[in-house]
């Protein structure tokens, strides 16, 4: 079972290091081609959520990722040996939350820095990402756990 919450410290170590470099060493706006016109590493800081929603709720913020964290650990509590990749899931999005909460109670904003402008998408980072693919698993396990077979006879 501690196997996710290592899983979530990578993430969290991952995101935090990455943006530490892009804050150290790239000035805030720039953006540096790493297949031009397709995807770039471009400093930003965004004050709100995905997509750059609720900006400025900062409190808000804290106070949902702080009830989300405690669900997480107490689910992963709970259930951490019956269901592999639920608590895979779930370790993911714990530690992109927990890596988005450090920005956002350390400096109020959260460091965003992938950007594939390609498609125009947002600006995310690598907690972003754990998130996005960790609810992705989630998805994916509740489809699939619905698909199986009941067990309940009938008669």
């Amino acid at each position: 079972m501690y196997f996710y919450y290592i899983i979530a410290l990578a993430v969290i170590a991952l995101d935090q290091w990455t943006k530490h470099l892009v804050v150290k060493y790239m000035e805030y706006g720039e953006s540096i081609p790493l297949i031009e016109n397709v995807f770039h590493l471009t400093s930003h800081r965004n004050m709100g959520a995905a997509f750059g929603m609720l900006q400025n709720r900062r409190v808000f913020f804290i106070i949902i990722t702080t009830l989300v964290v405690i669900g997480i650990i107490y689910t992963l509590y709970k259930q951490g040996k019956s269901n592999p990749r639920m608590s895979f899931a779930l370790s993911l999005v714990l530690g992109g939350a927990i890596g988005n909460f450090i920005d956002r109670v350390s400096t109020g904003q959260v460091v965003d820095f992938l950007h594939a402008v390609i498609i125009n998408f947002p600006i995310f980072n690598v907690a972003d990402m754990a998130i996005t693919f960790g609810v992705a698993v989630m998805l994916i396990d509740i489809f699939m756990e619905s698909r199986k077979p009941s067990h309940s006879s009938s008669k």
